[in-house]
């Protein structure tokens, strides 16, 4: 149509990485809008495994892509794009963290034990329909959570991403500056580590747990006796 702007008519979400980048050079913001949505979610994840802060974890991965945009000049190509992100946003995960004060504020302290570290999302394949479900997963959950948050932070970075994020060894390595023969020793002695500590911390739960099933049994034997009692009271 005569007078519409031809870059309406480009389909972001078509175009590779190289194009992209070509693009947001170029001034597309739209170009690198595509990039962000692509790349979110495991620099988040990425983030969040070094700083252990929801709020923190997105501040650092839009410092990144402002870094990065104000860099796009010196991406070359040589690595996947993903994996130039994810330097930078070590980059400056680790740089706050070697700024943060070595004390924290009680406050801080409350509101992490309140509000819990995410790091995994588990969907519900089931929806909300069973509350007790629910309750179940989202314990499990917290468990998987906080066993991963727990874990060394270079074994903690290889779980996330060849376990969470699913890349390749190749991609992990390249990303974290490690050889490959490494990212498969951290791997396995962080599955191992995360294996010792849900056993332990499993065994906890169910111990505390039974205390309710036993809660729940004397109620159900209560309800039957009662009911039983009822019965013979009626036949007599």
């Amino acid at each position: 149509m005569a007078g519409q702007d031809p870059r309406a008519l480009i389909d972001y979400a078509a175009l590779d990485d190289t194009t992209l980048v070509a693009l947001a050079r170029a001034g597309r913001r739209e170009a690198f809008r595509q990039v962000m949505q692509r790349c979110n979610r495991r620099l988040f994840r990425v983030a969040r495994s070094v700083v252990h802060d929801d709020a923190e974890a997105e501040d650092v991965v839009q410092e990144a892509y402002v870094n990065a945009f104000e860099h796009l000049s010196e991406f070359r190509g040589e690595a996947a794009l993903t994996t130039w992100l994810t330097r930078i946003v070590l980059n400056e995960a680790n740089g706050r963290l070697r700024s943060r004060k070595p004390t924290v504020e009680l406050d801080q302290i409350e509101t992490l034990q309140r509000e819990g570290g995410r790091v995994i999302a588990f969907p519900s394949r089931f929806g909300s329909e069973d509350p007790a479900a629910d309750a179940a997963r989202g314990q499990i959950r917290r468990l998987l959570e906080g066993a991963v948050d727990d874990l060394p932070e270079p074994f903690r970075l290889v779980f996330v991403m060849r376990e969470i994020e699913e890349c390749s060894v190749e991609e992990t390595a390249a990303c974290l500056g490690l050889k490959p023969e490494t990212v498969k020793t951290r791997l396995h002695r962080a599955r191992r580590m995360l294996r010792a500590a849900l056993h332990d911390t499993l065994a906890t739960t169910v111990t505390e747990a039974f205390p309710f099933l036993g809660a729940r049994c004397d109620r159900m034997t209560h309800t039957v006796l009662a009911r039983i009692a009822a019965q013979v009271r009626d036949e007599v």
